[in-house]
C-alpha cells in the first residue's frame, strides 16, 4: 500500500490552518540560515562567474557563444533576470532569491513529509532542512550559486512523483538538469516510484516528455550545438582527477566530515533505526544515493556539491525519528540548531582574504583603465571583473578553461593540451580582435602561470610591459604600436 495512504485524511481547514503557523516560521528560519550570505558582496568564484555572465548576457552576449561555462543555462539567466530588476552592482537581489529557494525547498520537503507521517514530520522535516543546510564551509553554503537554486527543482520532482502527477515531475526533473546536470539524479527515484505506483504507459510518456521539452527548449533557446558541447561532451579532461588523488581525496574527505558535524543531530536516529526496523522510504534511499553518486562523478568533490544530499538524508532523518521515542526528535532538534548557530558564526566571523585580494586588485585595475577598456584576467577569479566593472577581452573567464585548472587540479593535468577543445584558437583571434588595454596575471605560482603556458607568455613578451604589483598579481599595460 503506498505510504500516502496511511496519512489521516485531513479538512481544508486544517490544511489551511496548519500551513498559515507553519509557513511564517519557516520564512523567519531560512532569513536567519542564510543572513551571513547578505554579509560580503561575494562568497566564492562561481557567484563571480555568474554576475560576470550575466552583465555580458546582458550586453548582448550569446550563450555558449560569446559568453560560455560548462554549466546549463537557467542560473545565468536567473542572475541575468535579477540584475535586470535590481541592477548588477550587488548580488542583493540574487541574495534574496536564494532564501526563496531554500524556503520553497523546506516547504515542499514538510509537504512530502506531513502527507507520509503526519503533522510533527511535516515540521520536523522543514526545520530540519534549514538548519543543516548551512551545514559546510560558509563558501559553499552561504554562495548563492546552482545548487541553491537546483534544490527546489529536485524537491519539487519528488513532491510530484508522491501525488502521482508524472508530467509535472518530468518538468521538474528538467528544472534540476537546467540549474546543474547533477539535479538530473533525482531522476532515478522519481522513476521508481512511477514503478512503485504501476504507472501507466501513457503517465511514462508524460514524465519523459516533461523531462525533455525543457531541455530541448532551453537548447533551442541558445546555440543547440554549443549546449551540448559545453554541458556534456567538452568537459573530459575536467572530469579526470590524474595526478591530483591525495588533494581531491583530502577535499573530499574534509567536505563529508564538516557536513557530518552540521548533521549531527540527524545521523544517530537513521543508525539507530537501521538497525532496528525499516523506514519503508525506499524512494528516499535511492534519492540520496543517487545524490551521492552525483556528488562523486568529476571527483572534485567541491563543499557545495554536497548541498544536494541533504535534502534527502533531511526526509531520511525525518522518517527515523517518527520510530523512536519523542524526545528523541527534541534532541535532533536542539543538536541541529547548536551546530546551525556554530555554522552561522563561522559565516559571519570568518576572514575571506581571496575577496580583499580580489577588491584591491579591481581596484588597481579600475585605476589603470576607463570603462571602455577590455580588461584579461588571467586567473580562477573572475569576480575581479565584476568588481571593476570592466568588461572582459576573452569569453572564457578564468584560466581554467584554458588549461583545466578550474577543476582544483594541482598537479600534471593543467596546461594548454588539456584546454577545453577548441578554446586556444579562439582565445588568440580574440587577443588578436579586442586586444585587451590591461593583463592580470593573477596566477601567483599556481600550475597555469605564464611561465607554463607559451602562447601567453609570448603574447605578454611581445605587446606589454609590467606595470605595477598587487599581492603578487602582476599588471601588463599594452605598449602603444610605433
Amino acid at each position: 500500500m503506498p505510504a500516502a495512504s496511511l496519512a489521516p485524511p485531513r479538512t481544508a481547514v486544517a490544511r489551511k490552518a496548519y500551513w498559515t503557523r507553519l509557513l511564517p516560521a519557516l520564512a523567519a528560519l531560512a532569513c536567519v540560515t542564510r543572513a551571513p550570505s547578505f554579509a560580503r558582496p561575494l562568497w566564492n568564484p562561481d557567484e563571480g562567474y555568474l554576475a560576470v555572465q550575466a552583465r555580458m548576457l546582458a550586453q548582448g552576449g550569446q550563450l555558449y557563444e560569446t559568453v560560455v561555462d560548462r554549466k546549463p543555462p537557467l542560473v545565468p539567466w536567473l542572475y541575468q533576470a535579477a540584475f535586470a530588476l535590481g541592477g548588477s552592482g550587488s548580488l542583493t537581489p540574487v541574495r534574496i532569491l536564494a532564501v526563496l529557494a531554500q524556503l520553497l525547498t523546506a516547504v515542499l520537503l514538510a509537504s512530502l513529509a506531513r502527507r507520509r507521517w503526519g503533522d510533527t514530520a511535516g515540521r520536523a522535516a522543514g526545520v530540519l532542512y534549514l538548519l543543516v543546510s548551512v551545514g559546510l564551509n560558509p563558501e559553499d553554503a552561504q554562495a548563492a550559486t546552482f545548487e541553491v537554486f537546483m534544490l527546489p527543482s529536485t524537491a519539487a520532482a519528488m513532491w510530484c512523483a508522491d501525488r502521482r502527477r508524472w508530467g509535472a515531475a518530468g518538468v521538474a526533473v528538467a528544472g534540476a538538469l537546467l540549474a546543474k546536470q547533477t539535479g538530473g539524479a533525482v531522476l532515478v527515484p522519481v522513476v521508481w516510484l512511477a514503478y512503485r505506483y504501476g504507472a501507466q504507459r501513457c503517465a511514462v510518456l508524460r514524465l519523459a516528455a516533461g523531462t525533455a521539452a525543457p531541455v530541448l527548449c532551453a537548447a533551442l533557446a541558445t546555440d543547440p550545438a554549443g549546449f551540448v558541447f559545453w554541458t556534456i561532451t567538452g568537459s573530459g579532461a575536467y572530469a579526470s582527477f590524474t595526478g591530483s588523488e591525495l588533494h581531491v581525496l583530502f577535499r573530499g574527505l574534509a567536505n563529508t566530515a564538516i557536513l557530518a558535524v552540521a548533521c549531527a543531530g540527524l545521523i544517530p536516529p537513521v543508525v539507530r533505526v537501521l538497525r532496528v526496523a525499516r523506514t519503508g522510504a525506499v524512494d528516499l534511499w535511492l534519492w540520496l544515493a543517487s545524490s551521492a553518486l552525483a556528488v562523486t562523478l568529476g571527483f572534485h568533490f567541491f563543499g557545495h556539491y554536497y548541498l544536494q544530499l541533504i535534502p534527502p538524508f533531511a526526509l531520511l532523518a525525518t522518517a527515523a525519528l517518527q520510530i523512536l521515542p519523542r524526545e528523541r526528535l527534541t534532541s535532533a532538534v536542539l543538536t541541529s540548531a547548536g551546530c546551525c548557530s556554530l555554522f552561522l558564526v563561522w559565516g559571519l566571523l570568518a576572514p575571506r582574504l581571496e575577496l580583499t585580494h580580489a577588491q584591491r586588485l579591481a581596484s588597481a585595475v579600475a585605476h589603470r583603465t576607463t570603462h571602455t577598456d577590455r580588461v584579461l584576467v588571467w586567473g580562477i577569479h573572475p569576480e575581479t571583473y565584476w568588481l571593476c566593472a570592466r568588461t572582459p577581452a576573452s569569453r572564457y573567464l578564468t584560466a581554467g578553461l584554458l588549461t583545466n585548472y578550474s577543476g582544483g587540479r594541482n598537479g600534471p593535468q593543467v596546461g594548454e593540451k588539456y584546454a577545453v577543445q577548441g578554446t586556444w584558437p579562439v582565445f588568440r583571434a580574440e587577443m588578436t580582435a579586442h586586444a585587451p588595454a590591461l593583463v592580470v596575471d593573477d596566477s601567483r605560482g599556481k600550475p597555469y602561470a605564464p611561465d607554463r603556458v607559451p602562447a601567453l607568455r609570448r603574447l605578454l613578451a611581445a605587446r606589454y610591459e609590467e606595470v605595477g604589483e598587487v599581492d603578487g598579481a602582476v599588471l601588463y599595460a599594452r605598449v602603444p604600436r610605433s
